[in-house]
This record gives C-alpha cells, structure tokens and sequence, in this order.
C-alpha cells in the first residue's frame, strides 16, 4: 500500500516544496525541521491504523474514558539522513522503542553501487509494528535490504517506511519485495538516474541536513 501525503491540499506539499527549493536549502535548521514535520504528519496518520485499548482516567473531578494505544511501535531509521524524519515520528510517539541502520551505497570505480549495512542495534521485533524512517525511496535496495535484516531479528506483525520523497521505480521494487508493507510519502517522483538519483528530487537528503561528507 501506497500513501502520498501530498495527493491532499495541505502543508505537507509546502514542506515538501521547501525541502526542494534551492534557495531555501542552504538553511539546514529549516531542511531538518521540514522533515521533522513530515515525520510527525506520517505518525499521526499512522496513529490512526493502530490498536487502541479503551481505559479509565482519573481527573480531579471523575472518571474519563479513553482510547489509548495498546503497544508502543518500534522507531527504525537509516543514519544519517533518516534522523530528522525520525525525530519528528519520535516527538508524536514519545514512548516508543528505536532502532538504528548503518546503510549506505558503496561505489565501485566502473560507477555501479551495492548497498552496504554495516551497523545495526534494536530492540525486540517480534509481533511489533514496525515503522521505518529514510527521506528518500530511489531504487529502494537500502530498505528492502533493512527490512530483510530487521525480519531475521524478528518477525513483525507490520511494517511502515515513512520518506520524504520516492521514486515509483523504489516504491514498486519494494512492494515487489515486501508487498505487505505501506508506504508513507510526502511525494511521489517518477524519474530515477542511471546512478540511482531521483529526479527532481532534492539532492542529497544527509548532505543538507547535516554537511558534505568525504567519500571514502
């Protein structure tokens, strides 16, 4: 399943413009708040496809009935790009367990890439939701590869990829892998380089928010 927040008028599409828009990127507070704020739209809307048990609250005057969430979801993210979107679904579930993924594309000299996880630290999957945090979704080998890692820790009753922006190439391969997964979008491009890179996309998600780093 596939949901494209920006479909609906809303500010998700300004954030979404702004995180694009060259004369704006240069100022990385805003890039990572932007994103920050997708992560927290993405969550509410999650929110709405949990379990809820209903409970007593004592207030100072009675008893308050309400629906409140019945497990917390685990929090996963791929460093280093995926944490601003990442804190943004932390900041709306605040209680929730995390997990992190060291993946990234390893390139070779004849310009072909493979996608290399070298770190990985979570807490216990199994039957946990599962929502999974990287800006953007290109050909969606990093995150079909996550997602395998992830299984063999622990089987998940669900799994969410919240991104900022994917390519229709990476969200068809990843439901081609993974097709019980949903994917959370702030939009949706329809063109990928040769090199990976999608188009008009933003850039290099981890290069704005964070700085240029040195290809090693």
């Amino acid at each position: 399943m596939i949901v494209n927040l920006s479909q609906q008028n809303s500010l998700v599409s300004t954030w979404v413009a702004e995180l694009r828009d060259v004369t704006v990127q240069g100022d990385r507070m805003r890039f990572r708040r932007n994103l920050e704020r997708i992560g927290e739209v993405a969550a509410y809307e999650i929110s709405k496809t949990l379990v809820y048990n209903q409970q007593e609250v004592q207030t100072p005057l009675g008893i308050a009935e309400h629906k409140m969430l019945a497990d917390q979801p685990v929090l996963a993210t791929i460093l280093r790009a995926g944490l601003p979107l990442h804190q943004g679904l932390l900041n709306y579930f605040d209680k929730a367990d995390n997990a992190f993924i060291s993946a990234y594309r390893k390139h070779h000299k004849d310009g072909s890439f493979e996608i290399s996880l070298d770190y990985v630290s979570c807490p216990e999957l199994e039957n946990r939701v599962v929502i999974i945090s990287d800006p953007m979704l290109a050909t969606g080998s990093s995150l079909v590869k996550t997602i395998h890692y992830l299984k063999d820790e622990g089987k998940p009753s669900s799994i969410h990829i919240v991104v900022a922006i994917a390519c229709t190439v990476g969200i068809e391969y990843v439901l081609r892998e993974e097709p019980s997964v949903t994917i959370w979008c702030g939009d949706i491009d329809d063109e990928l380089t040769a090199k990976g890179y999608i188009v008009p996309g933003l850039g290099d998600a981890g290069d704005l928010a964070f700085g240029t780093k040195v290809q090693m």
